[in-house]
């Protein structure tokens, strides 16, 4: 709750209720939760709008009993409704459901006031378009650093050597020879993921920005001849001298219920680019570009190193920035890695707790003073 908490301290004016239900009951139609918790006990003063075609699924079926899904929500506490579609139809009902007294006059002028309130404290009714002066701050340098920082930051260390003592990063920027590899390395839609551009994201350059083997590139010395083989097959890096290899896989991006799946594997031919990378002498980095934590049992002892770098966005130099030691790994798990599907759900607190690993796993490499670094 806190960070909710703190962002309504700070004046977030506008909040969207979500899709999930609560003890049972479909937060778009939860009073508790949206009026006597949000608006009277935390004070919310602004309006909170539904999802896309939210209140038709307060039924099931979806639409089932639409009059019933309007005076559920509007009564719950939504102040603002998206209606994607027969909106003709939503108006006409909800003005039925306000004539019939189901929906309080009082109710409707809540929901107006505080509409009004955000378009009042926000201007727009002195300056209702954009300030087109400020386009040039779109992707400008600045933010493009802190999403820079915000990648590192991110990242989760999960493995660091099959030895203990041998850590294989931070990876050498002066070595003669290295491969990268896989679905990932050179793809900048699949580093942004869903609702990049497009609603469903998309592949390949949808965007500005610098996919991780251009980081790498850019990252190790002139001298390095750096090797770049989406599907290697198995005889590929066979007396070829790689001193290392940088295997980047993951998932395509997906939205919402398109990402629905039941087995959670690496897709897209990571698992070959595991076995022909990571089995052939040179020591190998796999970093996995993800939503969420995906099935990496039984590959994990394969893998010299592992990153989790799930979806890094436009700026693939955060990622190169600590493979390569100018900076420490900090990011910590967010959920627990699971090592198979039938295990799902997992939390901590679980009786058997049984995780590949827990909820807040963090390795460092452990960066000395010595080594060249930032603080």
């Amino acid at each position: 709750m806190l960070p909710y908490v703190d962002a309504l301290a700070k004046g977030v004016s506008t909040i969207m209720a979500s899709y999930s239900s609560w003890n049972g009951v479909k937060m778009h139609a939860s009073h508790y939760l949206l009026t006597r918790i949000l608006k009277d006990r935390m004070g919310f003063k602004g309006f909170i709008i539904s999802d896309w075609e939210a209140i038709d699924r307060i039924t099931s079926p979806p639409g089932a009993n639409y009059s019933y899904s309007i005076s559920a929500s509007i009564n719950a506490g939504i102040d603002m409704v998206m209606v994607p579609f027969k909106f003709q139809t939503y108006i006409d009902e909800l003005t039925a459901l306000v004539n019939s007294s189901v929906i309080s006059m009082s109710r409707i002028d809540d929901a107006v006031r505080r509409i009004l309130r955000v378009k009042f404290v926000t201007g727009l009714f002195e300056h209702p378009k954009t300030d087109r002066s400020l386009l040039g701050m779109v992707g400008n340098l600045g933010h493009r650093e802190l999403a820079r920082e915000a990648v590192r930051k991110s990242l989760v260390l999960l493995k660091n050597g099959k030895m203990p003592g041998k850590p294989l990063l931070p990876l050498d920027k002066n070595a003669p020879k290295i491969l990268v590899a896989g679905s990932h390395a050179d793809n900048l839609g699949y580093q942004c993921g869903g609702w990049t551009i497009s609603w469903e994201g998309g592949s390949g350059a949808t965007t500005v920005g610098t996919t991780i083997l251009d980081a790498i590139k850019q990252a190790v010395s002139p001298s390095t001849e750096v090797v770049y083989e989406q599907n290697p097959d198995a005889n590929f890096t066979k007396g070829k001298g790689f001193s290392y290899a940088i295997a980047v896989i993951g998932e395509p991006p997906y939205v919402e219920s398109t990402g629905d799946n039941t087995n959670l594997t690496i897709p897209l031919g990571g698992i070959d680019v595991i076995n022909n990378v990571c089995n052939n002498g040179s020591p190998c980095l796999v970093i996995l570009i993800s939503g969420r934590p995906l099935v990496v049992e039984p590959y994990l002892n394969r893998m010299d190193a592992f990153v989790a770098a799930w979806l890094p966005g436009s700026e693939g130099r955060g990622i190169t920035d600590v493979i390569f030691g100018d900076y420490d790994f900090q990011g910590h798990l967010p959920r627990t890695w699971f090592k198979r599907v039938d295990q799902l759900p997992m939390n901590v607190g679980d009786k058997d707790y049984d995780p590949l690993f827990p909820f807040g796993f963090s390795m460092s490499m452990n960066l000395q003073s010595g080594h060249h670094h930032h603080q």
